[in-house]
């Protein structure tokens, strides 16, 4: 990651401040992502997150096929993982908005969008702008047994593109771990846990989105396990490959043609990692203060509720 960052930041002036010295750069460069996390660490403990599950009882497709843990790990992309996360933070009741995540199994590459609610109506229509934003084509779609993705209209907008469709096994959310990875990694770090339910807040959502997906798949390194090796005491250790980000999987993939490349390449140019967290900080602040009073409002009734409720949970213990 230092190695994309430092040298862009550099170039646009972003490192111009006092208190950055030579000494300090040098510093950074030299440090392990695990110090960096370890740094990290006291602010994302303030972060708790406060949410359930929103999938809904699955309603089961016999002609839709199982994915495994025990399968063979795809090795050329277009296999992507889906799931939806609720904006709903304290509770389940009323309308809140939903995000769909769809990520690649190989490259990492991550892309989001935000709907209204999960009706599978909203679900084809995140698909379809989803499908435009990755820059190589999809041909397996994954999901859990939620009926917001395990219905008919899903199933036939995947047959007219072409696309598979597989759903993991019921109640085995490790079975879906990467996609699950990045409700917190990428949903839950960048819109925060407020509750969103409104047409404004979905706006900015999917304004957000696209800068995240630029800086997410461009601008950040991240490691892909690749194997399993056995330590000195026999314990079972995973293997990683080196760092890169999604954008340089997919070149190494050499799925695509050179002029392929250069379209894509496109998106980014003159485009500097500081400029996009500044462009996402911009719209972090107004879609906290457009849900702050109410996301607080809600949980106020909900420890209400619960507290209403306790007498009788003692009388029955």
């Amino acid at each position: 990651m230092h190695k994309i960052w430092l040298p862009k930041m550099l170039a646009a002036g972003d490192l111009e401040r006092p208190f950055v010295a030579e000494t300090a750069i040098r510093e950074l460069e030299q440090l392990s992502a695990a110090t960096i996390d370890r740094y990290l660490n006291p602010l994302n403990k303030r972060c708790a997150c406060l949410v359930g599950s929103t999938t809904v009882a699955p309603l089961l497709r016999n002609s839709i096929g199982l994915s495994k843990a025990g399968d063979s790990p795809a090795t050329k992309p277009g296999l992507i993982e889906a799931d939806t996360f609720g904006h709903c933070r304290a509770t389940l009741l009323g309308k809140f908005l939903c995000t769909l995540t769809v990520t690649n199994m190989v490259t990492g590459w991550t892309e989001n969008y935000s709907i209204r609610n999960n009706a599978s109506k909203w679900i084809v229509q995140a698909a379809s702008q989803l499908q435009q934003r990755f820059p190589f084509e999809l041909r397996v779609f994954d999901s859990d047994n939620g009926s917001e993705f395990i219905n008919h209209r899903v199933a036939n907008w995947l047959q007219q593109h072409d696309i598979e469709q597989t759903r993991s096994q019921p109640s085995r959310k490790t079975y879906q771990a990467t996609v699950e990875s990045k409700n917190n990694h990428v949903v839950r770090k960048h819109a925060f846990y407020w509750r969103y339910d409104t047409a404004a807040e979905l706006e900015l959502l999917n304004q957000l989105w696209l800068l995240v997906s630029a800086r997410l798949n461009f601008f950040t390194p991240t490691k892909k396990p690749v194997g399993h090796a056995t330590t000195t005491n026999g314990h079972r250790q995973r293997i990683y490959d080196q760092p890169q980000t999604p954008w340089q999987r997919v070149k190494n993939s050499n799925l695509l043609a050179e002029q392929e490349l250069e379209i894509v390449e496109e998106r980014i140019i003159g485009i500097y990692p500081a400029d996009l967290t500044r462009q996402i900080n911009l719209i972090q602040t107004p879609l906290t203060a457009l849900a702050r009073d109410k996301t607080q409002s809600a949980i106020t009734k909900r420890q209400l509720h619960m507290a209403s409720l306790q007498p009788s949970i003692n009388r029955l213990d």
